[in-house]
């Protein structure tokens, strides 16, 4: 059964760093792409970057680009999102997300999903 469990999430202030981690478990995930997807109250899930089953390849939504950076450790099974310079409008729980083959913009290509971890960016 393929398990997702993300971490790193915390509270900080504007313009610091956070690396989230998505622990991957249940399966040989070499041949599976990864995303995080960030969902604030009240608002719908987003996409926020994707990575393809090597590593070669790599997405990103405008609002995060230059900031945020996806990379993964297929030894470890385990993909990161490493964010930077965080502003107050990044605060969201951050969902980590899994599909066969290539990393997706659409959270409707994924499979699996973890239960998301929290970030607060304070003012």
């Amino acid at each position: 059964q393929v398990q997702l469990v993300e971490s790193g999430g915390g509270l900080v202030q504007a313009g610091g760093s956070l690396r989230l981690s998505c622990a991957a478990s249940g399966r040989t995930f070499s041949n599976y792409g990864f995303g995080w997807f960030r969902q604030a109250p009240g608002k719908e899930r987003e996409f926020v970057a994707a990575i393809s089953w090597r590593g070669g390849s790599t997405s990103y939504a405008d609002s995060v680009k230059g900031r945020f950076s996806i990379s993964r450790d297929n030894a470890r099974d385990t993909v990161y999102l490493q964010m930077n310079s965080l502003k107050t409008q990044d605060t969201a729980v951050y969902y980590c997300a899994t599909r066969f083959m290539g990393g997706s913009s659409s959270y409707k290509d994924y499979n699996y999903w973890g239960r998301g971890t929290q970030v607060t960016v304070s003012s």
